[in-house]
């Protein structure tokens, strides 16, 4: 399955044709949190596929579904069987660009400011979005950052009036990817 999700992150981004840098990780994480004065809701996917292409901009993220981790047990089953339904839609994607590429100097060290635009799409669901992030360049690896915020019901997640009080209707999402240089 992760050679897969691979190939589909260098068909995207067309990997064998082009001289640029390419940089990949196949561990990178993801963190959602729902604050209610009921209850804290936190899981972390620490197996978060993603790449970027430096030429173009072209970023993509895949994102198993299954993958997150949660500290009760109940709530990993609760949001992969009533929420996400990750048996029906076992994956979440995002498709974009980092619009502001040609300010982030590869070559150099340092934190640069990016906006990333594209298509995220979850539960089968398809939103445009457009976050602010940082791209942090250090000695060759680039670390992607960004927070934002998801309202559930954008994306078809319904959450039922016994639990309404414990799940907020916006998630905040932390996004931390280390590429790394793809070596041909």
């Amino acid at each position: 399955m992760k050679q897969l999700t691979t190939l589909i992150l260098f068909a995207i981004l067309g990997l064998g044709s082009a001289q640029a840098q390419k940089y990949i990780t196949k561990t990178g994480h993801i963190r959602f949190f729902s604050s209610t004065p009921v209850e804290d809701i936190e899981a972390h996917n620490r197996q978060v596929n993603s790449a970027l292409d430096q030429q173009t901009g072209d970023f993509v993220f895949k994102v198993l579904m299954k993958s997150f981790q949660f500290e009760k047990a109940l709530m990993q089953e609760h949001f992969n069987e009533n929420y996400v339904e990750s048996d029906k839609f076992p994956s979440a994607t995002f498709t974009g660009k980092v619009i502001n590429i040609g300010s982030i100097d590869f070559s150099r060290n340092g934190i640069y400011n990016a906006t990333v635009e594209g298509d995220l799409t979850i539960k089968g669901v398809t939103k445009k979005v457009s976050e602010k992030g940082t791209f942090e360049v250090k000695n060759g690896t680039v670390t992607g950052k960004t927070t934002f915020n998801l309202l559930l019901s954008d994306f078809g997640i319904k959450i039922p009036n016994t639990v309404a009080n414990n799940i907020s209707k916006t998630i905040q999402i932390d996004v931390d990817v280390n590429l790394e240089k793809l070596v041909k």
